[in-house]
């Protein structure tokens, strides 16, 4: 292997996680600008979770799932579900054994799955790297349907930890909202009054839609709460233990993966939405491709939240607020396990199970996402974790030091992305 055929792909993988971070410091440029604030970043992250990522979903999962694909999407299943339970006892490990920081296992548990891998791969298939495994013209929306199956599962695996992890599921988790309290019929008609009253005093905030519609789906609302709530309390414990985990999986990410699936895996649906107009592909232009647009604003737009969050916390250290410390025992750690360690077990394993089983479909593309799929700085969510955990200002301002220099330094994934690449390469031609 000779120097060049090293160094060209190194430059591509360089470019393209500093191109990452310059969409990470035009976050930096907007808060210093007073573009946006830090709570119109909160706003434009729960867009992002709750509209633009199921959209994304459901055009990439459902337009490269068929009947006859969908089984190369299992291994990715596997394979998230492994590397994440993993990395989740290899942190709370190390934080018993050294006694690190509470933060130190969701640091090393949960990596950057969704904006970030989603716009490096953007930027890979502009240095050409992509096309050098792959020259179809799908390649980009077919790596973009792997890693969002993996940030999927990512998620899902968070929100079933539990209540103080629900709020820290991805970097924009929306709050959870408080369990309502069982009301009587005198408290609905006084819900729906206020609903009256709303509609009547017009402002920004006032529904659309007509005043009946709001009062008669308000009533609906508290009338099936309490059809829920009385047969709920009819179940025994062990029942409401199983419901209450799985209501954890219920997300809107989750839920646009599962409309992307059903589109796919029907022949029909698939044909309607995802072919062209002239091969029956009817709803394509007009419903299809507004969920893709809305769907591409999610991996630029979570990445420019993340420069305001990083923004914010710069800021706060410069003023001096509870400026607590970052253990560099641990800061070194974290880091060695999301860029050394991770990309060490997930290529080999890859490449093993790529040349010498049948396990992996037969798409070298598929093979370079997963081994890259561990890597990279950890989530945003630990933020919002310990905002979750009731964590002290000190506490605060130590995870966004650490997240300022996780992601000061991400560039260093371009050594794994070198290695996969050339894994994959390696893969292809034995």
């Amino acid at each position: 292997m000779s120097d060049d055929s090293i160094l060209t792909p190194f430059l591509g993988a360089l470019q393209a996680s500093v191109s990452v971070l310059l969409t990470i410091f035009a976050g930096v440029i907007a808060t210093q600008f007073n573009l946006l604030s830090e709570k119109s970043s909160k706003e434009i992250s729960k867009l992002c979770v709750q509209l633009c990522l199921p959209a994304l979903l459901i055009v990439n999962v459902g337009s490269q799932l068929h009947l006859d694909t969908g089984i190369k999407y299992v291994p990715i299943i596997i394979w998230a579900l492994f590397y994440n339970i993993s990395s989740m006892l290899l942190g709370w490990a190390l934080t018993k054994a050294f006694g690190m920081p509470e933060w130190v296992t969701p640091a090393v548990a949960f990596n950057n799955t969704t904006a970030l891998p989603l716009l490096l791969i953007q930027s890979l298939d502009a240095t050409g790297i992509l096309s050098s495994l792959d020259s179809s013209s799908d390649v980009v929306e077919r790596a973009k349907s792997y890693l969002l199956v993996n940030a999927m599962i990512g998620n899902s695996l968070t929100f079933a930890l539990g209540p103080k992890l629900l709020n820290g599921q991805n970097e924009d988790a929306p709050d959870a909202d408080d369990e309502k309290d069982e009301q009587s019929e005198a408290d609905i008609d006084s819900e729906v009054e206020s609903q009256r009253e709303e509609a009547e005093d017009v402002n920004e905030d006032t529904s659309l839609l007509p005043g009946h519609v709001v009062r008669h789906g308000t009533r609906a609302n508290y009338k099936v709460y309490k059809v829920g709530r009385k047969y709920w309390a009819k179940l025994p414990d062990w029942a409401k233990t199983i419901l209450d985990f799985m209501y954890q999986f219920v997300n809107a990410p989750l839920i646009g993966a599962a409309i992307g699936m059903v589109l796919g895996l029907v022949p029909a649906l698939h044909t309607v939405f995802f072919s062209g107009q002239q091969k029956g592909g009817w709803a394509n232009a007009w419903l299809t491709t507004p969920m893709k647009n809305v769907g591409e604003l999610f991996a630029t737009l979570q990445v420019v939240v993340v420069g305001v969050k990083l923004s914010q916390a710069m800021l706060r250290t410069k003023r001096g607020e509870s400026s607590g410390k970052v253990p560099w025992a641990s800061m070194l750690t974290i880091s060695f396990i999301r860029f050394i360690l991770w990309p060490a077990i997930s290529i080999p394993i890859i490449y093993l199970l790529a040349t010498e089983t049948g396990v992996l479909d037969n798409d070298p593309i598929l093979w370079f996402c997963m081994m890259l799929m561990p890597t990279g700085p950890p989530a945003m969510k630990l933020t919002a974790l310990a905002d979750v955990n009731g964590a002290g200002d000190e506490q605060k301002m130590s995870i966004a030091k650490f997240l300022t220099i996780s992601y000061a330094i991400s560039p260093l994934i371009c050594f794994a992305v070198v290695g996969s690449l050339k894994a994959t390469q390696a893969a292809v031609s034995s």
